[in-house]
């Protein structure tokens, strides 16, 4: 399967998706931030893709941050079977995508990386792969049963 072929499953920004049953799974981000979770033995995997790293007081709860979307998928691969302990990570995106003076605050997409790796550090799920920062866009393709995944840089 190539990064251009169909798939099953096209993931918004602010949505969650997890799986048992083999499928394909695309997504496309930029300063955005894909999370896959898998455990291949099980299995069962699972993805979320966030807009902003952090639900800030007085908001609702929303996939639309990191904080609340990787917990949420971790929640439905877990109710799919999937076993914490054999649980691996990917995480895609965080690019800079506006140009401009860069100063010495982050930007959003290292923002959003620095969400996924803090997590999933405090969850104890390891992260075995990423592509993340740059100045381009990623298109996605990913197999959550399995745990593949394709890179197309846009």
């Amino acid at each position: 399967m190539s990064p251009d072929a169909p798939s099953d499953v096209y993931l918004h920004a602010g949505q969650v998706f997890a799986s048992g049953d083999p499928c394909s799974l695309c997504t496309i981000v930029g300063s955005c931030v894909a999370v896959f979770l898998v455990d291949v033995e099980g299995g069962v995997g699972g993805a979320c893709h966030y807009l902003l790293p952090c639900q800030a007081r007085g908001q609702v709860a929303s996939a639309r941050f990191g904080d609340v979307a990787i917990g949420e998928a971790l929640s439905r691969v877990l109710d799919l079977g999937g076993r914490r302990d054999r649980l691996c990570a990917k995480v895609f995106g965080g690019a800079s995508l506006l140009l401009g003076p860069r100063g010495p605050a982050p930007s959003l997409g290292a923002k959003n990386v620095e969400v996924a790796r803090r997590v999933l550090e405090a969850e104890a799920i390891p992260v075995v792969g990423e592509d993340v920062g740059g100045v381009t866009g990623r298109k996605l393709v990913f197999e959550p049963t399995a745990g593949h995944v394709w890179v197309k840089r846009l």
